[in-house]
């Protein structure tokens, strides 16, 4: 990811709470292989444990995820531990890669740019998002047979189901409002058989990085063009772009200070 100083953001707990508000990240390997690809990513929704916000802490924090057996992702890496003989919770050889972006995000017109627009004409379209990059090492549960990976899956999928119900959709059942689904609302030897077809996948967080490109670099009188071009879309993603465009403009003019 090409972190403009200007766009980079440097708090862990700023870039922490970005995955927290976005757990479906893309989990990129690069695995060799003669029967898959060697570069394969998939969607996944995440869960995140945080260990530290030291940036010089050698792990920051652990990603928590699964995914379907079936997919030729997990083949591939299925694969590679079996060539070397793992055991049952094994760590993959590769460095993995998560990326998280932000739900808001939009195109920019040049027509928002109120004050380079007219005066000069030098400005051209680009695109204002947030994003979050992961790299660690990544421990593999792929034996459906061992207590191990057992434990891992059901406490993953308890804590995914918890995260999603309460924080994404608000069913936390409190002041009227639903109450959250439970993996115990399904029967045991269902999710016994789900679990199964699914492998967990447990990512260190290493190295992580991550930017918020929401029109820092362009000038006062630009920025306020563009958060009026947004909030005159009349989406809820215009006026969510609009709010941290104004709220970014305001960082950086405290910075110059």
């Amino acid at each position: 990811m090409y972190l403009r100083a200007i766009h980079a953001e440097s708090s862990l707990k700023a870039l922490f709470e970005l995955i927290q508000s976005n757990p479906l990240g893309v989990l990129t390997t690069a695995i060799p292989s003669t029967s898959y690809h060697f570069i394969q990513s998939s969607h996944i929704p995440w869960v995140l444990d945080i260990i530290s916000d030291d940036p010089e802490a050698p792990v920051k924090g652990r990603l928590r995820g699964h995914m379907a057996r079936q997919n030729p992702q997990a083949k591939a890496i299925i694969e590679s531990l079996t060539v070397t003989g793992s055991p049952p919770a094994s760590p993959l050889q590769q460095e993995v890669q998560i990326l998280f972006t932000s739900q808001d995000h939009h195109y920019v017109s040049p027509k928002f740019y109120t004050e380079t627009k007219p005066s000069t004409g030098k400005v051209v379209p680009t695109w204002n998002y947030a994003a979050a990059q992961v790299y660690g090492k990544a421990t593999i549960y792929h034996d459906s047979s061992s207590a191990e990976s057992s434990e891992y899956l059901s406490k993953q999928i308890h804590d995914l189901s918890q995260l999603c119900e309460t924080s994404i959709m608000d069913y936390t059942g409190e002041r009227g409002k639903q109450a959250a689904w439970k993996v115990a609302d399904a029967p045991d030897r269902y999710i016994e058989i789900m679990k199964k077809n699914i492998i967990g996948i447990e990512v260190t967080i290493e190295d992580i990085g991550g930017k918020f490109k929401m029109s820092q670099e362009s000038s006062k009188g630009d920025r306020e063009g563009v958060i009026e071009g947004f909030n005159n879309l009349g989406s809820e993603v215009g006026r969510n772009v609009a709010a941290l465009v104004r709220k970014r403009g305001e960082m950086k003019d405290v910075v110059k200070k």
